[in-house]
């Protein structure tokens, strides 16, 4: 019982800098708070999920960028999306895109197979970077020196615009 609630505090003591980053991914204060909610308690069901040692901070973002997604998911196969901006000249546009599934599908099989295709030495610090994790927490992690972490995820970008070039406009 001790350490469900040493866990707890851990958990509610990230409390400031998670509605911050929901904000960041919401950009509405309500959406914002109940993310962050649903962040708290996911995390707090799935406590024995958590492994001792591991970064607690990049676990629960993981967590919050998971809900927000599948969030996001389930509202545009439902149809319902909320735009936040509030300048009516982008919402009137004539400028509409439309999005066609089945390329998104291919593109996205084609950075999926881009990012597979990577050396091990620059895909695992650049998909640890992409969930969010921070060079710092990087270099730690695999434990080599920041300035590595830095060249390895440049590199991985490079290699990727590389690949995907036939995608870059211009």
């Amino acid at each position: 019982m001790k350490l469900e609630k040493q866990f707890t505090e851990l958990v509610t003591g990230h409390t400031p800098p998670l509605k911050a980053f929901a904000m960041k991914l919401t950009r509405n204060p309500e959406a914002a708070e109940d993310l962050t909610q649903d962040t708290m308690l996911k995390a707090l069901v799935n406590a024995e999920k958590f492994q001792s040692g591991t970064n607690i901070k990049a676990w629960l973002y993981t967590i919050m960028r998971n809900i927000f997604i599948n969030n996001y998911r389930r509202a545009m196969k439902s149809g319902i999306f909320n735009d936040p901006t509030d300048d009516q000249y982008f919402i009137n546009s004539s400028s509409i895109t439309h999005r066609n599934d089945g390329e998104s599908n291919l593109v996205m099989k084609d950075i999926e197979k881009a990012v597979q295709g990577l050396n091990d030495k620059l895909k695992v610090p650049f998909m640890m970077s992409y969930r969010g994790y921070k060079y710092d927490e990087i270099a730690q992690e695999l434990q080599i020196p920041l300035g590595t972490v830095k060249v390895r995820i440049h590199n991985a970008r490079k290699a990727l615009m590389s690949k995907l070039e036939a995608y870059n406009p211009g």
